[in-house]
């Protein structure tokens, strides 16, 4: 009986190392597979961030690992970014003339996003991504995705609404028709009812001029439109207009 014992313990370790190794392999192949239609590339992991520390102090506003904040020009220097429970906590000032952004540098080509989200009823978040030397948009904005509990919405904003004669035009009330109609182009929105103070898992992937948008692993929305395959896009932009957390970001490349 003994021996029997010893051998059922020794299978359920190996079969639980098992398990790990393929759920372990798995999470790869999920991070690399997206870049199938890429030429079956690896991925390669050139950002992450667990929110997991503590603010240095904590009446100001210093998120950490490279993250910056509109906070300073646009709040009036109130606090709007806050690290809470091994998360970070984004919620707009009164005070405020501007959503939030909270920014970080990282340049890549086609990307794969992933992060855990949680939005109140009104909340909101946008996952912008930005090149500052593109001078052909107003604020570097190339693309976005933008989450609310009742909608997705992914953008191409390169070549749609942030294109600076458009973006101006429109400040001046001065859009035609036909332009209003091309800037509908540009974006797709798609209706959804999302669980709201529950956490949720985001994958957003950008392939040339493709951006598709998964939600708890089942896929939201896509968009092909060609201001998506900006060749170099530099920074990204946790958007938000109201309140969002976010915790366990990682940005992906292809290798």
């Amino acid at each position: 009986m003994r021996t029997v014992k010893i051998y059922i313990t020794k299978k359920n370790v190996l079969h639980q190392i098992l398990v790990t190794l393929v759920v372990g392999i798995g999470s790869l192949c999920t991070v690399g597979g997206v870049f199938v239609q890429a030429g079956d590339r690896e991925a390669k992991i050139i950002f992450q961030d667990r929110f997991d520390r503590t603010e240095g102090n904590a009446s100001k506003e210093n998120p950490g690992n490279g993250w910056g904040t509109n906070s300073k020009a646009r709040a009036k220097g109130e606090k709007q970014v806050f690290l809470r429970d091994g998360a970070m906590f984004i919620k707009r000032a009164a005070v405020a003339d501007h959503g939030v952004s909270v920014t970080h540098d990282v340049a890549f080509q086609d990307v794969c996003i992933t992060a855990k989200f949680m939005l109140p009823k009104q909340g909101d978040l946008g996952v912008n991504i930005a090149d500052m030397s593109e001078k052909t948009v107003h604020a570097g904005h190339i693309c976005m995705a933008r989450i609310k509990p009742a909608s997705l919405e992914i953008v191409d904003l390169k070549t749609g609404r942030m294109r600076k004669e458009i973006h101006e035009k429109n400040k001046a009330k001065k859009l035609t028709k036909a332009e209003k109609k091309q800037i509908a182009t540009k974006s797709s929105i798609v209706p959804m009812k999302l669980k709201t103070d529950v956490w949720h898992d985001l994958k957003i992937v950008v392939n040339g001029n493709l951006m598709s948008v998964k939600i708890d692993g089942r896929e939201i929305g896509r968009l092909v439109s060609p201001g998506i395959g900006h060749e170099t896009k530099r920074r990204i932009r946790l958007a938000v207009t109201t309140e969002a957390w976010v915790d366990d970001v990682m940005v992906a490349v292809p290798q």
